[in-house]
């Protein structure tokens, strides 16, 4: 049995695999730089280890909100014994007060959309201070 029209089939393959790998190949080191959240710096630890938080935080406030909710049970005991209350508001934004350096970086970065501030009030920004304010605007040159 010959193939014919070999030279043509083998050319679609060709330009499948392309298409089909191109996003790869294409995006290869062109990676968004890591988002830098600026960390309280008065606070030296969470709720639960920095790892824990890192990857199952929307679980635990998930979890936080249902028992909260259903079963009224509003406070938590950390791994070190010390209490907190059960609230986004008043626990997790009394430390991180900065939305938009802290939440906002990794969200915005990972291309997510929580709902945290459906039900919420979104934290006003702190202030900035003089010096914070003139380090980030264009310096003149001359």
């Amino acid at each position: 049995m010959k193939l014919y029209d070999s030279g043509k089939i083998i050319t679609g393959i060709v330009i499948f695999v392309i298409l089909m790998t191109f996003p790869f190949w294409f995006n290869m080191g062109r990676a968004a730089p890591k988002p830098d959240p600026k960390l309280p710096k008065n606070v030296k630890n969470c709720v639960l280890p920095k790892d824990t938080i890192k990857t199952s935080h929307m679980q635990i406030l998930n979890n936080w909100r249902d028992e909260v909710v259903r079963d009224n049970k509003r406070s938590f005991v950390a791994f070190d014994g010390k209490h907190f209350d059960k609230s986004l508001s008043n626990t997790c934004m009394k430390c991180h007060s900065s939305k938009k350096q802290f939440c906002d970086q990794c969200h915005n970065y990972l291309k997510v959309t929580p709902y945290c501030w459906d039900c919420h009030i979104e934290p006003k920004e702190p202030k900035e201070s003089k010096e914070t304010a003139e380090a980030k605007e264009p310096k003149e040159t001359k």
